[in-house]
């Protein structure tokens, strides 16, 4: 569930509370990967130093009702109620879930991706609550679907693409970016996996998924391009198919500290998501003179509904471009500043992160009186007060006066 479904009956005094485990605050502080001089710095207050702070988690002091609550709705993100536990909750840790990423890239993870991936968890948990624990998918991915990893990629993508049931035919007749990426996430929801979006304020990180035998989840990051967001897509679920969780990011500046199999899965994951969004025999035969200029990528990542990043990729494995050509590319694009992408107001985004899916299934648990209006808040994230704004989001655009 939500943040808040723990809720502090009543604020106690101005002064230190007590009955506050100093175990959970310091365990609430390292599980999003702050350091005490970051809480200080996001307290704001010229009166809690570093040693302030090191007394709370000592036991020595406690803060009062008001610095909890910014502890833990603001800074933490966790229910107030939780600092009262007699010991800190077992969670699995970014450790756990991205086995096949080096321990120094899950050390770096910023804050806001370690309450993404929180979130992300939270949104696994609803989606149980919400189906009484099935699936409701009648086709499931990665249930009915048996791969290897060791099988020519190729083959790999040619099996999913059959599974989910999306001609090459059927992509390239899709009118834009926007429905391409609007139909691939219909589909793999149909087929059984949850995609959810949201802001991560970052440029590096695409997206990352939650392996689970019934919930598996993507999140995608909603600041990327939506050609980028297709891609991320495929490269999530290529981990989820190898049953790993996984994290979207340039893998090149990694991929020298695996070995073995986590190394074999990183190098799948981007292939595999290349070959699927633009198979091999199709390619092969719209790239038929040589040599291919700027234009020419643009034109076939319009058709694919791709990325030129992914094209050029396609081109390079292909050995149809030159490393030297690949690299100056992909440091052009680089330094060229991103469009800024129309967020719409808060609403609509929530729609776009939550996805309809997620959002008709919550109301029909609502209509059919099996969870309460809080309850719904709970489940979408927001308010009690803007849950009929979002219950107006089902209402299609044509019958809206």
């Amino acid at each position: 569930m939500a943040y808040n479904r723990y809720k502090h009956t009543k604020k106690t005094s101005m002064n230190r509370i007590n009955g506050i485990n100093p175990l959970v605050l310091r365990w609430a502080r390292e599980t999003l990967g702050l350091s005490i001089e970051q809480v200080v710095h996001k307290l704001s207050r010229k009166r809690i130093t570093k040693e302030t702070v090191a007394e709370w988690e000592r036991g020595e002091s406690a803060p009062d009702y008001i610095q909890l609550e910014r502890l833990a709705y603001e800074i933490y993100r966790r229910p107030l109620a939780i600092f009262f536990f007699p010991k800190p909750p077992t969670e699995e840790t970014p450790r756990q879930d991205f086995r096949t990423l080096p321990n120094s890239e899950i050390d770096n993870l910023s804050q806001r991706l370690r309450l993404l991936i929180r979130q992300a968890k939270s949104m696994q948990a609803n989606l149980e609550e919400l189906y009484e624990c099935a699936n409701p998918a009648k086709r499931q991915l990665l249930r009915d679907l048996s791969l290897d990893i060791v099988d020519p990629v190729a083959e790999l993508a040619s099996s999913v693409r059959q599974f989910l049931g999306i001609t090459l035919e059927t992509q390239l007749r899709w009118k834009n970016n926007e429905h391409a990426f609007k139909a691939w996430r219909s589909t793999l929801e149909q087929h059984g996996v949850f995609v959810f979006k949201d802001a991560f304020k970052s440029e590096v990180i695409s997206g990352f998924c939650l392996y689970d035998e019934h919930f598996p989840i993507i999140y995608v990051n909603n600041s990327r391009a939506i050609t980028h967001q297709i891609f991320t897509l495929f490269h999530e679920l290529a981990h989820l198919l190898s049953g790993t969780g996984g994290i979207d990011a340039p893998v090149e500046r990694y991929i020298h500290q695996l070995r073995g199999r986590n190394r074999q899965i990183e190098v799948l994951c981007s292939r595999f998501a290349g070959a699927f969004l633009v198979p091999d025999d199709d390619f092969d035969g719209r790239v038929t003179e040589l040599p291919i200029n700027e234009d020419d990528i643009k034109a076939l990542a319009a058709n694919y509904k791709v990325s030129r990043e992914v094209i050029l990729r396609r081109l390079l494995d292909r050995k149809l471009i030159s490393s030297d050509y690949y690299g100056q590319m992909i440091a052009k694009w680089r330094t060229m500043k991103p469009s800024k992408r129309d967020g719409g107001d808060y609403y609509n985004s929530k729609r776009a992160y939550l996805g309809e899916r997620y959002l008709e299934l919550v109301f029909s648990r609502f209509y059919q009186r099996k969870i309460s209006i809080d309850q719904v808040a709970d489940y979408l994230g927001v308010k009690v007060s803007s849950v009929p704004s979002m219950e107006r989001l089902l209402v299609p655009k044509e019958m809206v006066a």
